[in-house]
C-alpha cells in the first residue's frame, strides 16, 4: 500500500498572485513542500495536484510527479482542501495506486520540516482509531481574553465572562498551523471533519509557523526563515 504526498498547489492565487511558485529566499516557493516530503524518507510518491502548465513544468523540475491535470471546478476561490485530496486519491487509484495514506502538504508552507512530517506518520500509524494528524501551534495569548471593535468603533470583550480570569487560569487554546494533514485514504474519501476528535495534533514551536496570506506576511517569513536558517534551526 502506498503512503503519497500531495501538495495543491492551483495557479489562481488572488491574494499574492502566483504564490506558489514565487521566489521566496531565493527558491520557488513550492521547492520548500517538495524538499521536505522527499527528506522525510516516508513517501513512494510526491505528486503536485495543480490546473496550471508553469507549476506543473516547476513541480517536475523539482523531482515531483504530476499524474494528472487537475479539473477547473476544483481548483477556484472556494475548493476545499478535503475535495483536492479526494480526487488526487481517485485518480491515483484508477490508475492502480493502492494509497493507504495520503499526506496534504501545502505548497506555502516554507517552514515545514520532515521531522514533523515523520512525527505526524508515527502519531497515526499508532492510533489506528483516528483518521489525520496535522500540525497545530498554541496562540501566544489568551484567546479567551480576545477584544472586538463595537459598532461605534469601541472595545468591547469578545468573551465577557473571562474579564476577570487570571491568564494562567484560562485553557491554552491551539489553531491550525497551515502546513500539512496526514490521512488515512478512507477518511478522506469519505470526507471525515478534520477539525475534529478524529484527529490527532502535531505540536510545532510558535517561531515555525507562519500565515503568508499579504504582502506583509510575506515580508515577515522573509525575515524570519533568514534568521532561523542563520542559526541552524531550520533546514532548507
Amino acid at each position: 500500500m502506498t503512503k503519497v504526498a500531495i501538495i495543491p498547489a492551483r495557479g489562481g492565487s488572488k491574494r499574492i498572485p502566483r504564490k506558489n511558485i514565487r521566489l521566496f529566499h531565493g527558491r520557488p516557493m513550492m521547492a520548500y513542500s517538495i524538499a521536505a516530503a522527499k527528506a522525510s524518507g516516508l513517501f513512494d510518491r510526491i505528486v503536485v495536484s495543480t490546473d496550471d502548465a508553469e507549476i506543473m513544468a516547476l513541480a517536475l523540475g523539482l523531482g515531483a510527479e504530476v499524474p494528472f491535470t487537475r479539473p477547473a471546478e476544483l481548483a477556484d476561490d472556494h475548493t476545499t482542501t478535503i475535495a483536492v485530496i479526494q480526487h488526487a486519491i481517485t485518480a491515483l487509484q484508477a490508475a492502480g495506486e493502492p494509497v493507504e495514506m495520503a499526506c496534504c502538504i501545502y505548497a506555502t508552507a516554507p517552514f515545514v520540516q520532515a521531522q514533523y512530517l515523520r512525527a505526524g506518520h508515527a502519531a497515526l500509524s499508532a492510533r489506528t482509531d483516528k483518521a489525520y494528524a496535522f500540525s497545530v501551534t498554541s496562540f501566544p495569548f489568551p484567546v479567551q481574553r480576545a477584544i472586538r471593535l463595537d459598532q461605534d468603533g469601541c472595545i468591547d470583550a469578545l468573551y465577557p465572562e473571562y474579564r476577570n480570569t487570571r491568564s494562567q487560569d484560562l485553557e491554552e487554546a491551539y489553531h491550525d498551523a497551515g502546513q500539512f494533514y496526514w490521512g488515512r485514504a478512507e477518511a478522506w474519501l469519505r470526507g471525515e471533519v478534520i477539525f475534529s476528535p478524529a484527529s490527532l495534533p502535531v505540536i510545532l514551536p510558535r517561531h515555525l509557523v507562519q500565515d503568508i496570506d499579504t504582502a506583509e506576511d510575506w515580508q515577515r517569513a522573509e525575515y524570519l526563515y533568514g534568521a532561523l536558517l542563520a542559526g541552524g534551526e531550520i533546514q532548507p
